[in-house]
């Protein structure tokens, strides 16, 4: 994957690394990205929890669904999740 603020290396067993620059969708850049096989359910986890969630839950067309959330010690979190494998 190649959008010119990230570009996504992986292997057909499906281990992935991105590298950002800026992300060009969100108002802050995550300092890392972790998928999850429900994002739904880590949203809630997150909203429950109480720590803020600095960009909403978003389909991004391509093909992610994801949120951002600060942690405890400040640092922002991208969770997503693949909803487009095609």
């Amino acid at each position: 994957m190649e959008h010119g603020w990230i570009t996504t290396l992986g292997d057909e067993r499906g281990p992935q690394l991105s590298l950002m620059t800026t992300d060009a969708t969100a108002p802050v850049n995550p300092a890392v990205s972790v998928f999850v096989d429900d994002v739904h359910e880590a949203l809630r986890r997150v909203e429950e929890s109480g720590l803020e969630v600095v960009h909403p839950l978003t389909d991004e067309p391509w093909g992610v669904t994801r949120f951002f959330y600060r942690d405890s010690e400040g640092t922002v979190i991208n969770v997503g999740m693949h909803t487009d494998r095609a």
